[in-house]
């Protein structure tokens, strides 16, 4: 059984970009102590699986291409500093879309059940939106909140160096 960090993408992992600014974007940019993080993290025994919502497909903002090309480059990144993702889900749907993968429904998650033999009751979620909470909360996974849009008690993390320091005293 394998132990999971969930982690959202944007805002979490990369640099996150209001939403007709990433028409231009083709490049990550990963948040400040990015690698650090996910580094102590894998040597505490988790390995990672991205959840993102990708809403801007749907809305006709980025492409389908665009999408992989960005993703291809991040895993590339994540690879040369030795960071493994088991698989990245992603739902290309908006609110107009009668979808089950769109965070907070359950969908995403669903896959990686299906797909990987994981321990959830020793996994967690790292997100920056209300909708990666609410979706950490309906599997009673531990949440962890990258501050940034939301600055309330549950986005209290600067970034995932932080979440890993946490860890690693616990």
């Amino acid at each position: 059984m394998k132990k999971i960090a969930f982690l959202d993408r944007d805002g979490t992992i990369n640099k996150e970009y209001p939403d007709e600014m990433w028409k231009y974007i083709d490049t990550p940019e990963l948040l400040d102590n990015t690698i650090q993080g996910l580094k102590i993290i894998k040597d505490l025994g988790y390995e990672f699986i991205i959840l993102t919502n990708q809403n801007l497909i749907a809305d006709g903002i980025i492409t389908y291409k665009q999408y992989e090309d960005y993703n291809k480059k991040l895993i590339n990144i994540l690879k040369e500093n030795g960071i493994d993702l088991l698989k990245i889900y992603f739902c290309p749907h908006n609110n107009l879309d009668n979808c089950n993968c769109k965070k907070p429904k359950t969908g995403m998650i669903d896959m990686a059940l299906k797909d990987f033999e994981i321990d959830i009751s020793n996994s967690f979620y790292v997100g920056d939106s209300y909708s990666d909470y609410k979706l950490a909360k309906k599997f009673n996974l531990d949440f962890y909140g990258i501050k940034g849009k939301n600055d309330d008690e549950i986005f209290k993390y600067n970034n995932l160096l932080d979440i890993a320091t946490k860890f690693r005293k616990m």
